[in-house]
């Protein structure tokens, strides 16, 4: 019987390539930081690495503004070092996950500098979205699309014409009706896999292809447009209403991951691709994971659950039935760079992590894959960055702390920033907190009641219980406050109510927190087999 592939189970652990590891100690992590950590990801239990962008970039939002997509920033090191990093992980029995972003370039591509200079009209121009304005003199915006990190989607160049940028202005969107752009990533994509890496993580994958109209968004009287890419984690997606968006999760992006299922079938070890894909409903979502498309796809709807027994188990029913539809894994994620830290959202302080632990407990017995983010198996929350340290374009477009604050970067040793982050002295790209000094791994590794440990146990439970499990969920009826699942021989229970409640029968595998007796606490989850 043929196995199945290693990331239809896989624990894949996202490295933010700035905030990881510094080896150079100029405050920014970089690949030579990570090789050097390999060993620490091998002994959490995790199976592959996904790295956020580290290719050449003017690093206006942080790497995701590619300039060459085959090469290394020297910020990051070289190519010789990304070469070492794979093989590296490689050896120590990790697979690696590079993120590509295709929806868009940097403004200091040799492409959009080349439409720049050639003008209006020229094929240079058709690799992008530029159209003229509206008005009798053409200085209103092409449409009323909004930018994802405030204001508009639309910035006008001397000659009069506009062009799309779905986020910040020196991320002007490619036209992926241009073949030209298709010839370009597929070249990417043999770059990196003959290079030996496992796979891609699509940036903003629900994005290459616009409405060819480019016609205005509908909005209701009064309100203004908004953009897709609600990480806001007030709503799931199974609860939000519908809206109407011409700039996302078009049908014709599907024939991109046709192509790219292609290429990556002509590797050998299981290439793979992940989807970054905001859309509305579990429908959509699934349609990214056709068996002739992509690998999988991220499952937002269960980052956006609310602490909430009902909200999750709805998420796990709607998730399950729609991805069995197209015989897809499924993925489950509950933080990444681009939102605030679960520990956080589900209320902080001792409560908050208590929670987040449950979570992650009851994510790790479902099937399918789990994403975890750097840091969360440290208990870290998001950061208060102050004013004048924060980064994100996002926060100059809208003065709203959206990504810093998840982005800090990690506490490895020592009692005072950088805390082991590199051989530096002082606070690094972005400041650490005064009081991280008990959330080190070092102060961590040795306690058998940290956060570390736990997610080390949960890692090894994981491993050890759910091999050869069926793919099938029950769900359980225990009250509106408690989520409890059967998968084969484990039951999962989490108590997101107020009161301890008894737990069923069954041998304790792992827990979340401290069992009183028989009595699952509040705030906790439990395995029983």
């Amino acid at each position: 019987m043929a196995h199945p592939p290693w990331w239809r189970h896989a624990v894949t652990y996202q490295v933010y390539v700035r905030s990881f590891a510094d080896s150079d100690g100029d405050g920014i992590g970089d690949l030579p930081g990570i090789t050097a950590r390999l060993p620490y990801l091998r002994e959490l239990g995790v199976d592959a690495l996904w790295i956020t962008p580290f290719f050449t970039s003017p690093q206006h939002d942080h790497g995701y503004d590619v300039a060459d997509y085959r090469d290394v920033d020297p910020l990051f090191g070289t190519l010789a070092d990304a070469d070492a990093l794979i093989a590296t992980a490689h050896g120590e029995g990790l697979r690696v996950v590079v993120d590509l972003v295709p929806n868009h370039t940097s403004s200091e591509h040799a492409w959009f500098q080349q439409a720049l200079a050639a003008g209006p009209g020229s094929p240079e121009r058709a690799r992008y979205l530029f159209r003229e304005g509206r008005g009798p003199d053409g200085a209103e915006p092409p449409n009323n699309w909004a930018s994802v990190f405030g204001g508009p989607a639309w910035t006008r160049v001397p000659d009069g014409q506009w062009y799309l940028h779905l986020f910040d202005s020196t991320q002007p969107d490619l036209d992926w009706r241009n073949p030209e752009v298709g010839d370009l990533f597929e070249d990417v994509l043999r770059f990196w896999l003959d290079r030996g890496v496992d796979g891609f993580r699509v940036d903003v994958a629900h994005g290459l292809l616009k409405e060819a109209s480019l016609r205005d968004q509908v909005v209701a009287p009064g309100e203004e447009p908004v953009s897709g890419a609600d990480t806001s984690g007030e709503q799931s997606m199974v609860e939000r209403p519908a809206r109407d968006e011409p700039m996302w999760d078009q049908p014709e992006v599907h024939d991109v991951y046709r192509r790219w299922h292609r290429v990556l079938a002509e590797y050998d070890g299981d290439r793979m691709s992940v989807a970054e894909a905001w859309t509305q409903t579990p429908e959509s979502m699934a349609r990214f994971v056709r068996s002739d498309e992509m690998s999988q796809a991220f499952n937002f709807a269960w980052l956006l659950a609310p602490w909430s027994a009902e909200a999750f188990a709805r998420v796990i029913r709607s998730s399950l039935e729609q991805l069995a539809q197209v015989a897809a894994a499924p993925t489950w994620v509950l933080s990444n760079h681009d939102v605030v830290r679960h520990a956080t959202r589900y209320g902080g302080g001792p409560v908050g992590v208590a929670r987040a632990k449950a979570a992650t407990l009851a994510m790790l017995a479902l099937p399918g894959s789990a994403y975890l983010y750097q840091g969360e198996e440290l208990g870290l929350e998001n950061v208060d960055v102050p004013e004048d340290q924060r980064q994100d374009p996002a926060w100059f477009r809208t003065h709203t702390q959206w990504r810093d604050g998840c982005r800090v970067p990690m506490p490895w040793s020592g009692d005072a920033p950088p805390y082991g982050f590199g051989p530096g002295t002082g606070q690094p790209w972005l400041p650490q907190p005064d009081d991280w000094a008990r959330l080190t791994v070092e102060a961590q590794e040795g306690d058998p009641g940290s956060v570390l440990s736990f997610y080390r146990a949960a890692l090894a439970a994981r491993r050890a219980h759910t091999q050869g499990l069926t793919e099938e969920v029950e769900l359980l009826d225990a009250g509106a406050d408690v989520l409890s699942l059967r998968r084969g021989a484990l039951t999962v229970v989490l108590n997101a109510g107020h009161d301890a409640v008894e737990l069923p029968a069954g041998d304790v595998v792992v827990a979340s927190g401290e069992l009183e007796g028989r009595l699952l606490p509040a705030d906790t989850a439990v395995w029983l087999s």
